[in-house]
C-alpha cells in the first residue's frame, strides 16, 4: 500500500474505533474505571480529524504513524493515551522514509511499538493488558513477512484477537483490575480488545 492508501486505511480504522466506544466501555465497566471506551473514542476522533485535514501531508509512512501517535497522546490522556500513543509513535519511527506499507513494515511497526511499550510500562504477556494482544500479533507478523499485506494482516489480526481472548483466564496485575484479584478472571482486558480491534479494522479495510 502506498502512502495515500495507508492513510485511507488508518482513517477507516479510526472511524471504526470511534464506533466501538460502547463495546469497550461495557468491557471496562466490568473490571476497570469504565472510561477506556471514551478515552479511545476521544483519541480516534482526534486521529480522524488529523487524517481528514488537508494541511496534514506526511512525507512517508513513518511520519504518518508517528504523528498519529503524538495526536493520541495529547488527546486521550491516561494510561491508554500513553500506551497506544507510544505504539504508534515508536512504530512510526521504525518506518521513517518508507513509502510502502507491506507485511515487512507491519512487522517492524509491531516489533518497535511493543519494545517501546515494554520499556515504558513494564507489562509482560500474561499480565492481562493490551500487551497480550500486541505480542501475539507481533509474533504472527514475524511469521508472515514477505506475504501479501492482505493475507498477512488477516492472520495477524486473528492472532491479536486470540491474544485478547486469552486475557479472560488471566489475573490482572495492573490498573484498577489489579484490585479485583481473582475476580478479574472471566473478563477480557479492554485494552487488549482495543489492540485487536485496531488490527481487525486495518485488515477489514483491505478485505473491502
Amino acid at each position: 500500500m502506498n502512502l495515500t492508501e495507508t492513510r485511507e486505511m488508518l482513517l477507516y480504522t479510526a472511524q471504526k474505533m470511534i464506533e466501538s466506544e460502547p463495546v469497550l466501555t461495557e468491557l471496562d465497566l466490568k473490571i476497570g474505571d469504565g472510561d477506556h471506551g471514551i478515552g479511545m473514542q476521544r483519541g480516534f476522533i482526534a486521529v480522524r480529524d488529523l487524517l481528514t485535514n488537508d494541511t496534514f501531508s506526511p512525507n512517508d509512512i513513518g511520519e504518518l504513524f508517528s504523528t498519529i501517535g503524538t495526536k493520541m497522546m495529547s488527546s486521550m490522556g491516561g494510561a491508554s493515551g500513553a500506551i497506544f500513543g507510544t505504539l504508534f509513535r515508536a512504530g512510526g519511527k521504525a518506518l521513517l522514509e518508507k513509502q510502502e506499507f507491506n507485511s515487512e513494515a507491519l512487522s517492524q511497526f509491531l516489533v518497535a511499538g511493543s519494545s517501546a511499550i515494554f520499556s515504558r510500562g513494564g507489562a509482560r504477556p500474561g499480565d492481562k493488558t493490551m500487551v497480550d494482544s500486541l505480542v501475539a500479533a507481533e509474533k504472527q507478523a514475524e511469521q508472515v513477512i514477505g506475504k501479501d499485506l492482505k493475507s498477512a494482516l488477516s492472520t495477524v489480526a486473528k492472532a491479536a484477537e486470540e491474544g485478547a481472548e486469552r486475557t479472560r483466564n488471566q489475573i490482572a496485575v495492573f490498573g484498577r483490575a489489579k484490585t479485583l484479584g481473582e475476580r478479574s478472571l472471566g473478563h477480557v482486558d479492554p485494552g487488549s480488545v482495543s489492540m485487536s480491534l485496531i488490527l481487525k479494522f486495518m485488515s477489514e479495510f483491505l478485505e473491502k
